[in-house]
């Protein structure tokens, strides 16, 4: 009877949390609609920040508009297609050819979009320089093309643009199988003096995203300095920006499924940050300078990424590029030494059936068979303690006013009988983590991002559409969330304790 009690006054507590939730909550806070801000890269001559000055434009072009805009080279390999705008030099349009928005659609992912768009999110890279009359290039630059005119596998395109001090400054980039660019910047001294230049790249992102806003995912701004992972959400960085020295690693954006990042050259001393002003930004910049001399040409090198966060892929150049803990990018948790894991066996069930409704199933028995003797055992602990139960009751009438007393009978009760109270919930407290480490690997991966189980369930990543509201899927009709999982199961609970 107590125990229904408290299972009643549990239950009653969430009706009322859930019920306020829907009826007198403020509503979310929305993303800010108005105009956004679009950053262009000027000279300076402090190169604390690399060569950046945000100025207020208005990005009110839809991207179809932008894309039409200006010049374009397209880029197209096995996975991503989009374009390279010659106007600045930057990577703004990037299709996932391979992932559709929706389960029903043909309509592909986007990741990049124009900075002139409303949407604007973009990767640019170039140079910073402390000498005052440097005519550097800047986003508003119109580069021109050198040889090939298409960016695909094995065939790179080359950009170049001559300032007014008879510098030639040029772009090759180049482009892998899957996710990777290699962009490499040389700058030809065609004059009679000696500069000092900065290589950099920066991530920009007009607006923030729509996120999920789940305690177990991070979407936000992301790197590995010197082996050290940072993870700053949005919010974080609206009220504080960012900055670490390190000699190493990478640093980028990422959301659920997908990451543009950005690696330095290596061996190189660079400064990096994270900053909000008036759009998203994650750059970095060489803090050594590279001379250029007359009649000499220096280069940089810098890899990008706008990647699906593909597991095999995704460690696949953590690996190849020897990039440090880059598979830090998909969100594998504190429990990362056995979520991963969970992943290769729910992938191996997955080749091995052609189902991952069916994998979970097979992967979530393996850990009920696994820890059959701890739950075994905290099975025999119970049924103990319910043979007690008379006893223990016994004991509380006849010390009902000494609690000191009850306490000393019922600790020589459990001696006597060898029985420990808490030793029925050690085992599952146990097995807690690893269910955890489950539900946190199918929920951050996205190998199980629109695959089918059987029947209605078509999509294993997206919430189940059926409810005894919309009869079971009878009925053409998406119940809101509270109806779905919130009042529904409540009023259920209820019942169930109440009456049965």
């Amino acid at each position: 009877m107590e125990g229904k009690n408290l299972i009643l006054a549990i239950s009653l507590s969430a009706l009322v949390l859930i019920m306020w939730s829907i009826f007198f909550a403020p509503p979310p806070p929305t993303i800010d609609k108005e105009q956004n801000k679009i950053e262009k890269t000027q000279k300076e001559n402090d190169i604390s920040s690399p060569s950046i000055d945000t100025k207020k434009e208005t990005a009110t072009l839809t991207r179809a508009e932008s894309l039409k805009f200006t010049k374009r080279i397209p880029i197209e390999n096995e996975n991503i297609s989009g374009s390279i705008s010659l106007t600045g030099g930057i990577i703004d349009d990037i299709i996932f050819k391979n992932y559709n928005q929706k389960l029903n659609s043909e309509e592909k992912v986007i990741l990049l979009n124009p900075n002139s768009s409303k949407n604007g999110y973009y990767i640019e890279s170039g140079w910073a320089s402390t000498n005052k009359d440097m005519d550097l290039p800047n986003n508003k630059t119109e580069w021109s093309i050198v040889g090939n005119s298409k960016l695909t596998p094995n065939n790179p395109v080359t950009l170049k643009w001559i300032n007014n001090n008879g510098i030639t400054f040029q772009k090759t980039i180049e482009l892998d199988e899957k996710f990777l660019f290699k962009i490499n910047q040389k700058i030809k001294n065609g004059g009679n003096n000696n500069y000092d230049f900065y290589p950099y790249a920066q991530i920009v992102r007009n607006k923030k995203p729509e996120v999920l806003g789940f305690y177990i995912l991070h979407e936000g701004f992301i790197g590995v300095f010197d082996e050290e992972l940072k993870e700053e959400d949005y919010k974080d960085i609206e009220e504080k920006k960012f900055t670490a020295n390190s000699s190493s690693g990478w640093l980028g954006i990422t959301d659920k499924y997908w990451i543009t990042a950005i690696v330095p050259e290596k061996n190189k001393d660079f400064k990096s940050e994270f900053i909000h002003d008036k759009n998203y930004r994650a750059n970095f910049i060489q803090t050594e300078p590279i001379q250029s001399l007359p009649n000499q040409t220096i280069s940089s090198e810098i890899r990008v990424f706008t990647a699906a966060k593909e597991v095999a892929v995704i460690d696949g150049y953590a690996k190849n590029q020897e990039i440090e803990k880059f598979d830090l990018t998909i969100d594998w948790g504190w429990f990362y030494f056995f979520t991963k894991p969970l992943f290769f066996v729910a992938d191996y069930f997955f080749k091995l059936t052609g189902n991952f409704g069916v994998a979970i199933i097979l992967i979530t028995a393996c850990i009920r068979l696994i820890f059959f003797p701890l739950a075994n055992y905290s099975f025999r602990s119970m049924a103990k303690m319910k043979v007690l139960q008379p006893e223990m009751v016994r004991l509380k009438e006849l010390h009902k006013d000494d609690k000191v007393k009850l306490q000393q009978e019922m600790m020589a009760l459990y001696k006597r009988e060898k029985v420990n109270p808490i030793s029925g919930c050690l085992p599952v407290i146990i097995q807690i983590p690893f269910f955890f480490a489950i539900y946190k690997m199918l929920f951050v991966t996205i190998e199980m991002r629109q695959q089918p189980f059987f029947g209605w369930i078509q999509d294993l990543s997206a919430r189940d559409p059926t409810s005894i509201f919309n009869l079971f899927g009878l009925i053409p009709w998406d119940p809101p969330t509270f109806l779905m999982i919130g009042v529904w199961h409540a009023i259920v609970n209820l019942f169930r304790f109440c009456f049965w």
